[in-house]
């Protein structure tokens, strides 16, 4: 029997050393590689040529998981997050979606924490004027003693909540999901309602899925609830926010905005978020450190080899297909 024919997308995982080289190789698929995230025009393309996927963030929408039948049995996500991948689609065509939990929540963390602190203390625009040659001093902002609104709860939420303990601030948290236990170990306190907890934040960091009912979350109005020079960290998904009412407030330097994620990565040149004042941005390297990078890696590879073994992974988004 040939060997299973996989194709990896997921540029993190190709260009950071680690062991999950040496277990790719040695499950012995026959490999093709891309750079993603993969569009769904060139998605179509390949469909069909595959036993599995070890994808990224490639547009792996219905029409691309149809094309790869018969031949496709599985897709094993690098990572966390499904919203590139129609997974009521894959449940529907009886595809398989594993994913890996579990393992960017403290890189992600101290990436918030990071673009948090680049933005209230002016960090990379500080930085630069530096390298320039330029002795500019801009006066910045102290974390310590403002209320920081984070939206969710789940394990990087968390872990952003420790740290932000650690640096004297207030933590409220809006939130569908709410451990007790968790929250008076930490001191959090609960915003019943969103428009209430954004009125009251100095920072607010996302930290929720993006699904139909979360996409434009922030929008116009909600902005407007925020005080004037509060900050925004978004380590979650760009189209968490309505992007032209966070552009408007942005120009207006009502608000400040740090971010790790866009609605179109990577952006085009003429896109709207690009050099506007009070704003940071990186091109999705939250979890992208090389300790991360190996545990999603390891753990990506480990449930395609499960799976294809006939065993149970470690983590399937689909169980019961």
């Amino acid at each position: 029997m040939s060997a299973p024919r996989v194709l990896l997308t997921t540029t993190s995982f190709q260009d950071t050393p680690g062991v999950h080289h040496d277990m790719l190789a040695a499950a012995g698929f026959d490999l093709v590689r891309e750079r993603g995230p993969l569009s769904e025009a060139r998605m179509l393309e390949l469909a069909g040529q595959f036993d599995a996927y070890l994808c990224g963030d490639d547009a792996l929408t219905r029409a691309v998981i149809a094309k790869s039948l018969p031949r496709l049995r599985v897709i094993s996500k690098y990572g966390i997050g499904l919203d590139k991948i129609d997974l009521q689609a894959a449940t529907d065509l009886k595809v398989p979606v594993l994913f890996t939990p579990g393992v960017n929540h403290t890189t992600v963390a101290e990436h918030t924490f990071a673009l948090l602190l680049a933005v209230v203390r002016n960090l990379v625009v500080e930085a630069n004027h530096v390298a320039a040659g330029r002795w500019t001093r801009i006066t910045g902002n102290e974390l310590c003693g403002k209320t920081l609104l984070l939206i969710g709860l789940g394990r990087i939420a968390k872990e952003v909540a420790i740290r932000a303990r650690a640096f004297g601030l207030r933590v409220l948290v809006f939130a569908n999901y709410w451990e007790e236990d968790f929250a008076r170990w930490h001191g959090l306190e609960r915003a019943a309602e969103l428009d209430a907890g954004l009125r009251q934040a100095d920072f607010v960091s996302l930290h929720t899925k993006l699904t139909e009912k979360t996409k434009g979350l922030l929008d116009a109005r909600r902005l407007g609830l925020l005080k004037a020079g509060a900050v925004i960290v978004n380590t979650g998904r760009g189209e968490l926010i309505e992007l032209n009412a966070l552009v408007a407030a942005l120009k207006a330097e009502r608000l400040r905005y740090g971010a790790d994620v866009l609605d179109q990565e990577p952006p085009p040149p003429d896109h709207p978020l690009l050099g506007l004042p009070g704003v940071t941005l990186t091109p999705h390297i939250g979890s992208r450190t090389h300790e991360s990078v190996q545990r999603q890696a390891s753990c990506a590879v480990e449930n395609l080899t499960r799976f294809l073994a006939g065993q149970p992974p470690i983590a399937q988004a689909n169980p019961g297909i």
